[in-house]
């Protein structure tokens, strides 16, 4: 499945919002690059989308008007992805009908080539806990992605590590209610090309996701 990315709407003060329709077409790109695909294989397990059942139309309606011979493909329910980034790119929000991820940054987490938080990274992380709770979320994936410098081993080992730093301050927060999958990917998984540094710096990236409930 290929998908189509359309910005909408003005800048706002705290970032911008982009909608993502998921396409059965060609994609077409307006303003930027950025494929998002909860079904796509390339994306990490468990974080595909949940299948909502379409509504049935009846091929058969008077009212329905197709060309002689014609019938009706496959019904199929398109997943709606709203996204927010912030000015600097350093954080984004995807929500869709069935969940909420939150990517951030490695640079606004941890030092080059650490796992070990830094002051400014608990406040972001809280912020998300607190998202978690208005949710009502029990199950959370926190996953973590490095560039492709370096070794492959060493990426699998500094993703998972990363990984373990934020959940354990989310744990705190969320206390035993919540089961996490915590998991290192390591360079799998690439969101931009590693050809450049701007790319690689939106690989380094640690991932918290869960299903969205009823928000109280």
């Amino acid at each position: 499945m290929t998908h189509a990315l359309t910005r909408r709407g003005p800048m706002r003060a705290a970032g911008h919002v982009v909608a993502i329709a998921l396409l059965a077409a060609s994609a077409t790109v307006l303003g930027a690059t950025h494929a998002v695909a909860d079904d796509d294989p390339t994306v990490p397990p468990g974080t595909e989308a949940t299948s909502v059942p379409p509504v049935k139309v009846d091929p058969n309606d008077p009212d329905l008007k197709m060309p002689e011979g014609g019938t009706l493909a496959p019904a199929k329910v398109l997943d709606i992805i709203q996204v927010v980034e912030d000015m600097s790119g350093d954080e984004r929000r995807e929500e869709s009908n069935a969940n909420v991820k939150f990517a951030l940054q490695a640079e606004v987490l941890f030092g080059k080539d650490s796992a070990k938080l830094s002051p400014a990274a608990n406040s972001r992380i809280a912020a998300i806990a607190a998202e978690i709770k208005k949710q009502n979320a029990t199950n959370v994936r926190v996953f973590g992605f490095t560039d492709n410098l370096g070794s492959s081993a060493h990426g699998d080992v500094l993703s998972k590590q990363r990984a373990n730093a934020v959940q354990s301050v989310l744990v705190k927060d969320l206390g035993s209610t919540v089961t996490f999958d915590i998991r290192g990917y390591g360079e799998q998984y690439p969101v931009a090309s590693n050809a450049t540094e701007e790319g690689r710096k939106k690989n380094r990236r640690v991932e918290v996701s869960f299903p969205r409930g009823s928000s109280s």
